[in-house]
């Protein structure tokens, strides 16, 4: 039997937007020099040509990805885009939790004070998590599930690096964002301000690949002992244990280069856009050299391209969120034109959303 519908029942959002976004950094800089210093015979003007890092914020000893997340919420708040009563689910990625148990978003709730009745849940994806969440959060929305989310993508990197990597170390910075995902009908739509409606999202995986970005120790498979605290030094003298980040940056970078434009063709002939009709790419945040290969390849001009590494670096799930709301706060997002994120990374794993301000 069909359940009738109360009158007095709000109507099924048909639109659901991205509604803010806010984010939050670690206090430490480590600049290039810094890095300099500390490891002289590492060539920092290559590193930066490839990375387009010049520093990065490192978490403190005692702060983590929930920490941030928890600051980047408490700044919505603070803007009056985080009411804690109207949230009823919770979406937090990261790859590096407090405890292997509980997850991060029931610590969050806590944190928050939220009402018993909200879902929350954690997904462990990088690079690719934040578009992951959004898509995950439209489909709560559409189905009538949430009317409010709330999607928290944070990450300690630092805490995966072996110092004398240099290859990672260069590149990845730690950070937080959050973001208010919402559903409206089309007349709420209509008198909404800034809101950016999510019109389609696309995902991917290629787990045979997934060897060319992982952490082989700390987990039930392989748990941490004197033998993967072992250091060993690769044939570009980057030096890790099985403990810390293993990157095959070459195989990552062919990943990108040959999937990344293909997903985003896609996304745009399945909505009946062309390259020139969106104005603004705001891709994951992975190298200089990863963003440069896919626009060149994908025929971007520079006024469409959001890159934004300089001073934040690699910073995992929350990069695009973070590169996202950067841009609008510089004015570098054009609200006549629709947007693509594009998340990729881990896993080997790679997300597209498109976006309509």
């Amino acid at each position: 039997m069909n359940r009738l519908k109360d009158p007095l029942e709000p109507p099924l959002a048909t639109k659901v937007c991205i509604e803010a976004i806010a984010y939050a950094l670690p206090e430490r800089v480590i600049t290039n020099e810094d890095l300099a210093r500390e490891n002289p015979t590492w060539d920092m003007v290559r590193l930066l040509d490839r990375t387009g890092v010049e520093e990065r914020r490192i978490a403190a000893a005692d702060e983590t990805a929930l920490d941030l997340g928890y600051r980047a919420c408490l700044a919505l708040e603070q803007r009056g885009k985080l009411v804690r009563g109207e949230i009823d689910s919770i979406i937090f990625c990261t790859e590096t939790p407090d405890h292997p148990i509980p997850p991060n978003s029931c610590i969050l709730h806590e944190r928050l004070g939220l009402s018993p009745h909200v879902m929350a849940f954690d997904i462990t994806l990088a690079c690719s998590g934040f578009v992951y969440s959004l898509g995950i959060a439209r489909g709560l929305i559409q189905s009538g599930t949430s009317r409010r989310v709330l999607i928290v993508t944070a990450d300690t990197y630092s805490r995966l690096i072996h110092p004398a990597d240099r290859s990672s170390r260069c590149l990845f910075g730690d950070g937080g964002a959050a973001t208010i995902v919402s559903g409206l009908t089309d007349d709420q739509l209509k008198i909404a301000d800034n809101r950016l409606n999510v019109v389609d999202v696309s995902f991917g995986t290629s787990g045979a690949q997934y060897e060319r970005f992982i952490v082989r120790a700390g987990g039930t498979r392989l748990p941490r002992s004197a033998d993967t605290a072992k250091e060993v030094s690769d044939r570009s003298g980057n030096t890790r244990t099985a403990e810390h980040i293993e990157m095959d940056g070459l195989g990552v970078l062919s990943f990108f280069n040959t999937t990344i434009p293909k997903a985003v063709r896609e996304l745009l002939d399945r909505n009946n856009l062309r390259i020139e009709d969106v104005g603004s790419f705001v891709f994951h945040q992975a190298s200089k050299v990863a963003v440069d290969g896919i626009s060149r390849s994908l025929g971007l001009n520079p006024e469409q391209l959001v890159f934004d590494m300089r001073t934040l670096g690699n910073t995992v799930s929350a990069s695009v969120p973070i590169a996202l709301q950067r841009a609008q706060e510089a004015g570098k997002i054009r609200k006549d034109r629709p947007i693509v994120l594009c998340g990729f990374g881990v896993g080997l794993s790679w997300a597209s959303a498109l976006i309509n301000p």
